[in-house]
């Protein structure tokens, strides 16, 4: 085991989520340490074309998307299958090409901080999202000469492109936020 094997086991299931390892070893070695890190559900001496068909059976549960992390050409199949792959970088080549999410150093923490990176992405375009459309609702019709019937004010054309263009502006600056972001486990 690596050192920081169990601290990001314990991220994961801080996440709230439920850690399977599923393994080619036997099961007395895959116990042992599935015991020592507190892994939820261990399936051991599967042979590499059955992974692909352990993580199916996990996704039909339909509880939740399943992410599965693997390195080597037997969990190229499994990566491919799964909702997200996640492979380690310093793994084989087909195993880097199935994944979605490629780890470049073999450090396991990197998952809870790619989890952590791509909830505040998602965060971050829901924000740009809601500040667009807003901003394009209330100014449009603004620009279109809606207050001009009530209060004769109209909307010079350079100020609706210099408007639109710092709304642009805005949706940028808070995207570059994001380049600020800490990840979770150092």
């Amino acid at each position: 085991l690596k050192d920081s094997t169990p601290a990001a086991i314990e991220a994961l299931h801080r996440l709230g989520l439920r850690v399977v390892m599923i393994t080619g070893d036997n099961r007395r070695t895959a116990e042992a340490i599935g015991r020592r890190l507190e892994i939820d559900e261990i399936v051991a001496e599967v042979l590499p074309t059955d992974k692909a068909s352990i993580v199916e059976k996990l996704q039909a549960g339909g509880r939740a998307r399943v992410a599965f992390v693997g390195d080597g050409i037997n969990d190229a199949p499994a990566l491919a299958q799964a909702d997200v792959g996640v492979a380690i970088g310093t793994g084989a080549d087909i195993a880097i090409e199935s994944a979605d999410v490629v780890l470049m150093s073999g450090d396991l923490r990197g998952v809870p901080n790619a989890i952590a990176l791509s909830k505040a992405t998602i965060r971050n375009i829901r924000q740009n999202l809601v500040w667009a459309f807003g901003y394009n609702v209330v100014l449009i019709p603004v620009a279109a000469g809606a207050l001009y019937p009530a209060f004769g004010v109209l909307l010079s054309p350079i100020f609706a492109g210099l408007a639109m263009a710092l709304s642009s502006v805005s949706v940028l600056a808070n995207a570059l936020r994001l380049r600020r972001f800490t990840p979770p486990m150092a």
